[in-house]
């Protein structure tokens, strides 16, 4: 990794202590940082250097996967830090910081490498880009990177508009777009389970994919974010951006080995799928697409309201807080397989998971339909556990010679316990784009997702109500039942939800 250093738009702010500092530390103690390390927070309070320190030094304490041990190391990656107040919109701000940039390279023998992460809000992407690059912040003499979190616009046109403005101070190859959702461990592994397993590989068609489900479900709702939210909803939220990108990594074909000298072909598959996905129009988007907005009802045994009667959220609002689809891919590979995708929340239990049913021969059905129903299964789970789990059928001991499911845990899906930003900041780091969301992914995910969001507006997608602490609508259930499918997991969550009920009532 070149020497370098990293300059950090929003260092007060609730993502840096809970996530970006978390990162740097675990990738430091893990000898994945390049030495020696510089970084420098900016933000509009009046900090001293020492201020920020302590308050680094308390959100690893409380947000690290690792609590500080080592006194001797913690103080090594105190150092590093330097604040900087600055003014968003302030010319000689800027101009201030390129000179404590240039002091600091200087003093530790830094080359002019220089990747700034702006966790602030998109509202302010471009006003900090073009003042990169009219102060000369980026040097002629290294590279520059520029790393933004989501959302890449509200919509298709405020997403062009957004590209490109950044585009004028940013080439696409310096823009990082960070979902956390690629930077899952399980997500990352996808490659390395096709090559240790090739008889998994050759299963990844219509051939033998049933079809593929991806969920992410959350029991909490919308907290201190109902002004945010309620402008947003589930299906800019979460599926425009997270669930289309899982789609889109469980849907391509890798290449024999990714490196990153080859990540334009990662994303040249990626973009394949979007481009082969099967239009929405806005007339008939319902018959499609299930539109929920949780009521009130009862979450691990503790009763909750409604989202309308939630702080901040008025009380004839059409927001959804829930959003299932019926996806289809025509192209060679995947034509005739469904992809269901469900997002909500306030359900019955947070998990984020894909699930690949597999299609079973002829001969096997005709021997074990009156034995089993249930079909061979390949499980990846993101959250709240991690790991990929083959469930295939498997004969009894009993003398009716029944078959029962069977779980085999592939060595892919054991997790070394990083989390997904230590993935992706060390990717940023190193240049490696393959795990970002490259700006041909997010127009094409935009141009599908838009008659959606048109057929919204006009009330065309009738706003199904789902109880909380449920699996959502009725009507996503029969999404899925107008195919012969139903989805994976929910009796069992069911089940612990029950039970769960029960322990909290004794």
């Amino acid at each position: 990794m070149d020497s370098h250093t990293l300059v950090l738009f929003g260092a007060t702010g609730d993502l840096a202590k809970r996530k970006i500092y978390p990162a740097l530390f675990n990738l430091f103690i893990d000898r994945k940082l390049a030495l020696p390390l510089s970084v420098i927070g900016l933000g509009r309070r009046e900090w001293s250097d020492e201020t920020f320190k302590k308050n680094v030094e308390q959100s690893l304490r409380e947000f690290s996967r690792r609590a500080p041990q080592d006194e001797e190391a913690l103080q090594a990656f105190l150092e590093a830090f330097r604040y900087c107040t600055l003014d968003i919109g302030k010319k000689e701000d800027y101009q201030k910081l390129l000179k404590l940039i240039e002091h600091r390279e200087g003093e530790l023998g830094l080359e002019p490498n220089r990747l700034f992460y702006l966790s602030v809000g998109p509202e302010y992407f471009e006003t900090i880009a073009a003042q990169i690059q009219d102060n000369g912040l980026g040097s002629d003499e290294g590279w520059k990177r520029l790393v933004i979190e989501k959302p890449f616009g509200h919509d298709l046109k405020s997403a062009r508009v957004l590209n490109e403005k950044l585009s004028v101070a940013f080439a696409e190859s310096e823009i990082f777009r960070i979902d956390h959702y690629l930077g899952k461990p399980v997500v990352q592994k996808l490659e390395a389970l096709h090559q240790a397993n090739p008889e998994i590989k050759a299963l990844w068609s219509n051939r033998k994919v049933a079809n593929v489900q991806i969920t992410a479900s959350e029991t909490v709702g919308v907290e201190e974010r109902a002004g945010y939210y309620d402008h947003v909803g589930a299906v800019r939220d979460m599926f425009q951006n997270h669930m289309l990108q899982l789609l889109m990594m469980v849907a391509i074909h890798l290449p024999d080995k990714v490196s990153a000298d080859e990540v334009n072909e990662v994303h040249l598959h990626k973009k394949r799928v979007m481009k082969s996905l099967e239009p929405l129009h806005k007339h008939s988007a319902a018959a499609g697409i299930i539109r929920g907005q949780y009521k009130e009802g009862s979450v691990q045994g503790k009763p909750v309201a409604g989202y309308t009667s939630e702080p901040g959220i008025t009380p004839e609002s059409m927001n959804d807080t829930f959003i299932a689809a019926r996806l289809q891919i025509n192209d060679s590979d995947w034509e005739g397989v469904p992809f269901y995708i469900r997002t909500g929340k306030r359900m019955m239990d947070k998990s984020t998971r894909i699930v690949v049913e597999f299609k079973e021969e002829a001969a096997q059905l005709a021997a074990t339909a009156e034995k089993s129903k249930a079909p061979n299964l390949l499980v990846l789970e993101m959250s709240p556990g991690e790991g990929i789990t083959l469930q295939f059928k498997g004969p009894t001991f009993e003398p009716a010679g029944e078959f029962s499911p069977i779980q085999v845990e592939l060595p892919e899906g054991r997790g070394d316990g990083r989390e997904a930003y230590e993935n992706l900041i060390h990717d940023a780091l190193q240049g490696d784009p393959t795990f970002f969301a490259h700006w041909d992914e997010v127009e094409l995910s935009w141009e599908w997702v838009q008659p959606i969001l048109d057929a919204y507006e006009e009330n065309m997608v009738p706003l199904q109500l789902y109880a909380a602490g449920s699996c959502g609508p009725a009507e996503s259930d029969a999404l899925l039942a107008k195919d012969g499918f139903h989805w994976w997991f929910d009796d069992s969550a069911k089940q612990e939800s029950t039970t769960l009920k029960e322990k909290t009532l004794v």
